[in-house]
């Protein structure tokens, strides 16, 4: 056992020629510009978990069944624009439906939380007892925990079973791109919300559109403070990130007196809690015409700054709110943007070092489809270099743990998810609790520490043994029996073995039953890949 934990990590190198040799007739003559067409050539059991493993939340038998069924190219496009909404398996699809998240509206929510903010000021100011009134507030804490642990659940359904595996991959990767931590002020009430209405909708559509949602939503405008952003009191921290961490990238060009122009015309972007109804704040005559409301997003003209701004070397034109979306149409036809975002997709699909020439020709997909981010996708996953490097991209701590749920039970739904999150955690990557706002890493350097897989084997000995946690009913009800799936009958497990090391497969032969076996197996090297 103790030699096992100790295996040295490595990718495992798992057909990669013959993804080259399946690829090599279907190159277009001009790679630089046209995307490669996919394989349709039938692949192998190890081509296609490493494809799943990929492109999905993990491999399993249905999950296969289905790329058998649809083939590689049927099967991309399908994920490249998938039925809206994804319909789950029902229990998961009730369980969704069941949560205070889901049946009542943000408006509603937050009136809920304001009115019990209300009540624990007038129980103290009331002379009810310091008691009552801290006994109160401490309410308004557990019911905000609530709500940002619903969206957890809820972002845990969706990605263990929904069909829509590809979109629930871009949901979970534009967060930690757009990341708002659940960790500062008030963003626990909004994180389900901005997930829902900012992010998911456009995790497959257009860039410029996502990058506007993000910025419009509450969530961020509290999490960056651009709320607080107003003539005469300038907050740069939003300006700033947006060009160094959603958009442009760290040494691509922009200037301090870019972050400070673009400062300069987020003023006056904030929200409103006000009801949709209310009339606009008092203005000048001159500046009603610029005010707009859309659902809690504001643009008040009072706090805007009118003066002229000059941003990445030219001026904008346009005023108020339109000088806004002026400068972001201007920020994201930048050519350093679609390097940028080329580059940090490849990393989150492909490996750590990314070839050149596919971040190339990535970004030139973003450019030529004006940031159409399921265009790109095709490019960068159709791309030869892509196909060719499978298995080189070490698993963060939600890949691993939601990977190996799907392969140990597939479709049975979870009665709870909350030993899925317990168990991410665990691991150091609790979902919407990256504090800085540059979100979770992705490197391997990141996740491959020695205290990271002796946690990562602890994960993956209670999955292997005590994963029926996730199908009682109550927290304290008794285990099935047995409390654990048996690995080695998944048909994707058994293909995965096949192309293993001699000593993880060694490893697995000394095992003395089941529960062993799954632990083995969950903790191998080859695992740790996608």
């Amino acid at each position: 056992m103790r030699s096992y934990r100790l295996l040295t990590l490595s990718a495992a190198a798992l057909a990669g020629t013959l993804w080259l040799s399946a690829c090599a007739s279907h190159v277009p003559p001009d790679a630089a510009s046209t995307p490669a067409t996919l394989p349709d050539t039938p692949l192998s059991a190890a081509q296609r978990q490493q494809w799943l493993d990929r492109v999905s939340w993990g491999a399993s038998d249905s999950a296969d069944r289905q790329l058998q069924r649809l083939g590689l190219q049927r099967w991309l496009d399908e994920q490249l624009a998938p039925r809206q909404p994804p319909r789950l398996p029902e229990p998961a699809q009730q369980h969704i439906a069941a949560l205070e998240i889901s049946q009542r509206s943000m408006e509603d929510l937050q009136r809920g939380i304001a009115a019990q903010r209300q009540a624990a000021r007038t129980a103290t100011e009331q002379g009810q007892g310091e008691g009552e009134g801290a006994r109160l507030r401490q309410e308004v804490q557990s019911h905000l925990n609530q709500l940002a642990a619903q969206a957890q659940q809820r972002q845990v359904l969706r990605a263990l079973y929904s069909p829509a595996q590809l979109q629930e991959q871009m949901t979970w990767f534009w967060m930690n791109h757009f990341n708002v931590s659940t960790r500062k002020a008030e963003t626990r009430l909004w994180i389900g919300d901005y997930e829902e209405r900012a992010i998911r909708p456009h995790a497959l559509g257009n860039f410029r559109s996502l990058l506007e949602a993000s910025m419009r939503h509450p969530a961020m405008l509290l999490y960056l403070d651009n709320a607080s952003n107003a003539k005469g009191h300038i907050n740069e921290n939003y300006a700033r990130e947006l060009l160094e961490l959603h958009t442009m990238g760290v040494g691509s060009g922009y200037t301090q007196a870019d972050v400070q122009a673009m400062a300069h015309v987020l003023t006056g972007v904030g929200f409103s809690t006000r009801d949709a109804d209310a009339p606009p704040p008092r203005m000048a005559p001159a500046l009603q015409a610029d005010y707009r409301r859309d659902g809690f997003f504001e643009f008040n003209p009072n706090r805007h700054d009118y003066a002229p701004q000059v941003l990445l070397g030219q001026p904008l034109r346009a005023k108020g709110l339109a000088a806004v979306d002026e400068a972001l149409d201007r920020i994201v036809a930048s050519p350093a943007t679609a390097q940028f975002i080329a580059r940090k997709l490849a990393v989150f699909f492909i490996s750590d070092n990314p070839p050149p020439a596919l971040v190339q020709r990535t970004a030139a997909a973003f450019a030529r489809s004006h940031g159409d981010i399921a265009a790109t996708l095709r490019s960068l996953l159709t791309a030869p270099e892509a196909l060719a490097q499978q298995g080189q991209r070490f698993k963060d701590p939600v890949h691993y743990v939601l990977g190996a749920v799907r392969l140990g039970y597939d479709e049975r739904v979870a009665s709870d998810v909350r030993p899925v999150i317990g168990w991410i955690n665990r691991l150091g990557q609790p979902i919407y609790g990256h504090e800085t706002p540059d979100g979770y890493p992705a490197s391997q350097s990141d996740w491959a520490s020695s205290g990271q897989m002796a946690a990562r084997f602890d994960v993956a000995r209670q999955i292997a043994t005590r994963s029926a946690v996730l199908f009682r009913a109550e927290p304290q009800a008794p285990l099935e029996q047995p409390p654990y799936p048996d690995l080695a009958q998944r048909a994707t497990a058994q293909a995965r073995v096949a192309q293993w090391s001699a000593a993880s497969r060694e490893a697995l032969a000394k095992a003395r039953n089941v529960p062993d076996w799954n632990t083995y197996f969950l903790s191998a090297p080859e695992m740790m890949v996608r």
